[in-house]
């Protein structure tokens, strides 16, 4: 089970279609609060975050979920808007997600991640 985290409908429903068409059971969640609440009902081995969201952005996901559920694979995803999204990226990487995309990317791309991470191979 995976959950995506995103405030953008679109993306979310974009990621959910391709990780779903290759066999991933998805959830969503606008935030981070709706992503530990969706976690607290039924763990999933996976978070997809996205780092800028109003309310909870991602870097309060990405603790909250490592406090509370530190098994969790976390990768974390964004375009940064005007902002240097390396350097964002790069600070999650910092505080424990497992792996980072920068928006946009591929779905082949995330799920080449999710089933290295699986197996633990690269």
């Amino acid at each position: 089970m995976i959950i995506i985290v995103d405030d953008d409908a679109d993306q979310r429903l974009a990621l959910k279609l391709g990780l779903e068409l290759s066999g991933y059971p998805v959830r969503e969640a606008a935030n981070g609060a709706e992503a530990l609440d969706l976690q607290r009902e039924h763990a999933s081995r996976f978070l997809i975050t996205d780092i800028f969201m109003p309310e909870s952005d991602g870097f309060e996901t990405i603790a909250a979920f490592r406090r509370e559920f530190p098994h969790t694979k976390i990768i974390a995803v964004s375009g940064g808007g005007m902002r240097a999204k390396h350097d964002y990226l790069a600070s999650a990487r910092l505080i424990g997600v497992d792996a980072t995309l920068q928006k946009p990317f591929d779905v082949d791309e995330l799920l080449r991640m999710l089933r290295s991470m699986e197996t633990g191979r690269p």
